[in-house]
């Protein structure tokens, strides 16, 4: 298996993503599956070897889905070193792939810190952030989130290299062409050069579902959690309780308790399939049962619906705002209802697939206007699918951006 990577990594052919990592430190990466967790490691390999700072020789990669070693347990994984001092006399630079699948993990990995080596790891799973783990990993590790391509990757996927005045020329055309495919089908690489990406997406989601949730925590109820997920997916824009999403779910005929309901949603956010944003104008015990929730990828949400553009496009901006600030993203709703409040930059935003309508084009604007009374915003934005302009009401500036220009220009 040692010999089998060290071949195969370095021809493999590889779509750069950008991505920065301290020349001495040890790295965890973790997202939702298939968002190119593995091809981080073997680009890094890859730039490692063409810069001379390591051969082929200095790695040790271990893939730990591979069905030959899917019984190993974590008081065995230091036969991986034993094997390598076979091969070689060198110090090797380790990769540990979906580790998560081993129990106790975490602390064979951090003997290996302990003891000098460099080490990267991968995972489909939030737990390995848990205070837990990082306690067990005692701050040896940097922990990065990895998401499926972005539309600029996306774009470069393609070939299309956008110079400085591309948004005037011929290039608009085809990135906004090439957008609508991002906008239905999402940012997973591997599906980029499929047909069929409708069945390629449902598979990777009942391999998240059985896989990464059902199995792994142990559900017997695998129809609630299905419903659950269904359920959230129909309901993205809305903020929901736990008890009205308990009472659809309930509506159903699958009954499940307030607190099974609290786990499974952790178990979807757990497996990086969905995330939620909190009210900001609610008080600290509401703004964990009171949420809008949206999945990590629009090919994952567009699996569930159908004539779902308007859902699609709020989704898509809350995952890029979502990679950004993290925490520091909520929603407005108190007297006034805004999508998108970043309080930390006084900034707003709202998504409306057309304002081209004069009720909801004033609907939208007069919201922005109220809260940027109450917190003197700095930058208000109306994010749409195509349409584009600025406004100035009352002296403040509102900028009108269709979601392909915002998401090139906010990364």
């Amino acid at each position: 298996m040692i010999a089998e990577k060290q071949a195969e990594i370095v021809d493999i052919k590889l779509i750069k993503r950008p991505i920065d990592l301290e020349p001495t430190a040890n790295y965890v990466f973790i997202g939702l599956r298939r968002a190119g967790k593995s091809y981080l490691m073997y680009q890094h390999i890859q730039d490692l070897i063409h810069s001379n700072q390591a051969s082929v020789a200095d790695i040790l990669y271990i893939n730990f889905e591979d069905e030959r070693i899917s019984s190993i347990k974590a008081e065995e994984l230091g036969l991986l070193l034993d094997a390598y001092k076979e091969m070689f006399d060198a110090k090797p630079l380790i990769f540990l792939d979906e580790i998560q699948n081993i129990n106790g993990w975490e602390k064979f990995v951090r003997r290996l810190a302990d003891s000098k080596f460099r080490v990267f790891v991968t995972g489909s799973n939030a737990k390995m952030l848990s205070k837990e783990i990082y306690t067990t990993l005692g701050g040896r590790f940097i922990a990065r989130e990895i998401f499926p391509f972005s539309f600029k990757e996306y774009l470069t996927y393609h070939g299309v290299v956008l110079n400085k005045n591309w948004q005037y020329n011929d290039l608009r055309t085809q990135v906004v062409k090439l957008f609508r495919n991002y906008f239905y089908w999402g940012g997973f690489a591997e599906s980029f050069a499929i047909n069929d990406k409708r069945s390629w997406l449902n598979s990777l989601y009942q391999k998240i579902i059985l896989g990464d949730i059902v199995l792994r925590n142990d559900i017997r109820n695998e129809n609630a959690i299905r419903i659950l997920a269904k359920k959230l997916a129909e309901s993205v824009m809305q903020p929901s309780s736990l008890s009205r999403i308990k009472n659809i779910i309930d509506s159903t005929g699958t009954t499940i308790s307030r607190n099974t309901l609290v786990d499974y949603i952790q178990f979807l956010t757990d497996a990086y399939l969905v995330f939620g944003i909190s009210n900001f104008s609610d008080k600290l015990s509401d703004k964990e049962t009171f949420k809008k929730r949206y999945f990590f990828d629009n090919g994952l949400l567009n699996n569930f619906l159908f004539d779902a553009e308007t859902k699609l496009l709020e989704n898509l901006v809350a995952i890029d705002l979502k990679k950004k600030y993290g925490d520091d993203l909520f929603f407005y709703n108190k007297n006034v209802e805004v999508d998108f409040f970043i309080p930390k930059e006084r900034r707003a935003i709202q998504v409306s697939y057309s304002i081209a309508d004069d009720i909801t084009r004033q609907r939208e604007i007069t919201a922005l206007l109220k809260l940027s009374k109450v917190y003197n915003l700095d930058r208000l934005e109306i994010i749409t699918f195509d349409e584009e302009t600025t406004l100035q009401e009352n002296g403040t500036t509102i900028h009108i951006i269709p979601t392909w220009k915002y998401l090139l220009e906010n990364e």
